[in-house]
């Protein structure tokens, strides 16, 4: 049977607000990584040592890093367990419809691998999306239970070195003939094809950190989201975000302790070099920089409620009803800014310059939002997933 579009319901805009709100902080760390690849990152930054650059820094490990993937992941994950979970209620879910989607997803992200950035978590997405719609049947305290485990497990790393020691796998040889110099020549004069080429060593030398550190937390989120879709979360938004308020604070409080301890005290310990303790140190700070990022949510939430906040957070919405199109697009300034293809400014921006570009992309992002929605109904990427997913050619502008 031929499967069709569903209706859409009325957005939630706070959840459109939400997804915006992942979409800055998402750029506001990936762009730190477009100007300056792992590889070489550590030796580029300690050349920076002006006050405000080191302010950066500090904001940027307090505030961002490790907050707003799992943010995304979370929405990611409740977005499409909303629509998998609505098709299960109407009686129309096949497992076909969504390993079809998953697979045109999957395909998005190698593209984005290719073409723009290595940094890709699309390829991810579609495969825990694909798990997540395959859990609906179970029940909610199994998959609680399962998204905590994946969430708390701290020795990801050593079980992931011992399949690659198995299966003689090393990522880190991709990269063994390149440097921080060769790679800034590429970046900066090489051909696009050096760059296809680089984009796809960089992404295979970062799978023990895909699937070792990121994954978990995505399967972790994706669950939660699925969880939340469930309890249908978005009926009674607004009376839970009063009712977890106390919680809430006292959960900021005490991961915001440690979180400072570590940053700045426990990874100057001799403690920390123990191979037995560190693994279990630093998913503490995993596990802390995830719930900062639920208080985060949290706190938008109350604002829009109780603060009358609303007129100044709307603007969040029309990149989060784009959140899609916002992350490739986000890609492609990246790879105009940052390579041959365009600027070629890789290596040449300070921490507190990629901070105010991040920034001003980002208003650049809302305002070429809302005027597209002014005209049509979905974004071009979310509007061509949804054409190839049901196999016709929807209508995209909207009505006069």
């Amino acid at each position: 049977m031929k499967e069709h579009p569903t209706k859409p319901g009325k957005r939630i805009d706070l959840l459109d607000i939400f997804r915006g709100f992942a979409i800055l902080g998402i750029f506001v760390v990936n762009i730190t990584i477009m100007n300056s690849t792992f590889l070489n990152q550590d030796e580029f930054a300690q050349q920076f040592t002006s006050n405000i650059d080191l302010f950066s820094v500090k904001i940027l490990q307090l505030f961002f890093y490790t907050k707003f993937f799992p943010i995304f992941s979370l929405l990611f994950g409740l977005g499409i367990s909303m629509q998998a979970l609505k098709m299960y209620d109407d009686g129309k879910l096949t497992s076909v419809f969504f390993i079809r989607r998953m697979l045109i997803l999957f395909a998005f992200g190698v593209c984005h691998i290719l073409f723009l950035w290595s940094g890709d978590v699309l390829n991810l997405y579609a495969i825990l999306g694909l798990f997540t719609t395959l859990m609906i049947k179970r029940s909610n305290t199994f998959i609680i239970t399962l998204s905590i485990i994946f969430l708390v497990f701290p020795f990801y790393e050593e079980v992931l070195n011992y399949i690659f020691t198995l299966i003689d796998f090393q990522p880190s040889s991709f990269l063994a003939n390149y440097t921080g110099a060769s790679v800034n020549q590429i970046m900066n004069n090489g051909t696009y094809i050096e760059g296809i080429k680089l984009r796809t060593l960089e992404y295979l030398t970062n799978i023990p950190m895909l699937f070792g550190f990121l994954a978990p937390i995505a399967c972790s989120m994706f669950l939660l989201g699925l969880y939340l879709g469930k309890i249908k979360i978005y009926q009674t938004i607004d009376s839970l975000i009063e009712k977890i308020k106390i919680p809430m604070l006292f959960l900021a409080l005490i991961t915001n302790i440690y979180r400072v301890l570590f940053l700045f005290v426990l990874v100057k310990n001799e403690i920390f070099s123990s191979d037995v303790y560190r693994p279990i140190f630093i998913k503490l700070m995993v596990i802390c920089d995830v719930a900062m990022g639920l208080f985060y949510l949290w706190l938008l939430g109350w604002l829009y409620y109780n603060r009358n906040w609303k007129k100044i957070l709307s603007p969040l919405k029309y990149v989060g009803r784009m959140a899609l199109t916002n992350y490739i697009l986000q890609s492609f300034i990246g790879i105009i800014l940052f390579t041959s293809i365009g600027f070629s400014l890789y290596e040449t921006m300070s921490p507190s310059k990629t901070l105010v570009v991040a920034f001003l992309v980002f208003i650049f992002q809302v305002v070429l939002s809302k005027i597209w929605l002014t005209y049509f109904k979905f974004g071009p990427l979310e509007w061509l997933w949804r054409c190839l997913t049901y196999g016709e050619l929807l209508p995209i502008k909207k009505s006069r």
